[in-house]
């Protein structure tokens, strides 16, 4: 007896120990670098930074130096206070347009799985119709169309998020759908409305949540090609996408104009991506018994 209360307690103490070596040191410098990118973005109205927009055409493609951290691009505007400027605009269009794919498409994902039948099949129909159409064509059109907006822009990516959200969503549904406590609650006499929020929603959420910081990354890459093609936000506002478009103009007197921001779009999709994949090793059933 004593020898098998002190396996089950090393057992116990051994499990937290391998979950967190899983969160090696890459993903704590991902964290690290989403951490500075969020706070720079955030604080960048009281940061000592010159205005993004001012133009000095004496100052054109100045080199790095005191005056000008990163120097200056083809109209004499500061490259860092752009840059960090720029990452308010990449990352406002990547957060909020998972947001709508990851609301929208979680629900009818949840609600497909659980209910099955026409239901299902209308919703699964829905989303292999609008995976049809080429994404980046599509939001091509779209924003030639509507035109140039921070909205336009996020409501379009985040319309072309829904149908990967919902197939996650869905999958997590009708894996737990079959589940002891979920017949156990319908044994019970629970509504569909409390199965569904009090039973699916809360195990549905770990997946949705590993997935949306990998939907955040793709967006910020798609964000960024729109605006190098010259569909993304309007002039002046400035993102990394339409710095790399702009800075393509001078790769061969100041390259850094195009391959600063690369850069810092590469690092955060990077991070996005180290850090959902984590989560998602984490969070996914296959990896652990019940």
């Amino acid at each position: 007896m004593a020898t098998l209360e002190l396996s089950v307690s090393e057992d116990v103490i051994v499990a937290p120990v391998q979950r967190t070596r899983r969160l090696g040191p890459l993903f704590w410098t991902a964290i690290g670098w989403m951490m500075l990118v969020f706070a720079v973005a955030i604080l960048a109205p009281v940061l000592p930074l010159p205005n993004p927009t001012d133009m000095d055409m004496l100052e054109r493609r100045a080199p790095i130096s005191t005056l000008h951290w990163l120097g200056t691009d083809g109209l004499g505007r500061d490259e860092l206070s752009r840059l960090i400027y720029g990452a308010r605009i990449s990352l406002t269009v990547g957060l909020f347009a998972p947001v709508i794919g990851i609301t929208i498409g979680g629900a009818l994902g949840l609600l497909a799985g659980y209910f099955r039948g026409r239901f299902e099949t209308l919703v699964v129909g829905s989303m292999d119709t609008l995976l049809a159409f080429p994404p980046l064509i599509l939001a091509l059109a779209v924003s030639a169309y509507l035109g140039q907006s921070i909205f336009n822009l996020t409501c379009i990516l985040g319309v072309l998020g829904i149908p990967a959200f919902m197939r996650v969503a869905r999958a997590s549904a009708l894996t737990l759908a079959r589940r002891e406590f979920v017949i156990a609650a319908q044994a019970l006499g629970a509504s569909h409305a409390r199965i569904l929020l009090r039973e699916l929603l809360p195990n549905v959420a770990l997946p949705l949540v590993a997935f949306f910081l990998l939907g955040v990354a793709v967006t910020i890459v798609v964000e960024g090609a729109l605006s190098f093609l010259g569909l993304g936000v309007p002039p002046p506002i400035s993102s990394w996408g339409s710095m790399i478009g702009e800075g393509r103009e001078s790769l061969e007197i100041a390259p850094r104009l195009a391959f600063i921001p690369a850069i810092a779009m590469f690092l955060t999709v990077l991070s996005f991506n180290l850090v959902g994949d984590t989560l998602r090793a984490l969070t996914d059933p296959r990896q652990g018994t019940l």
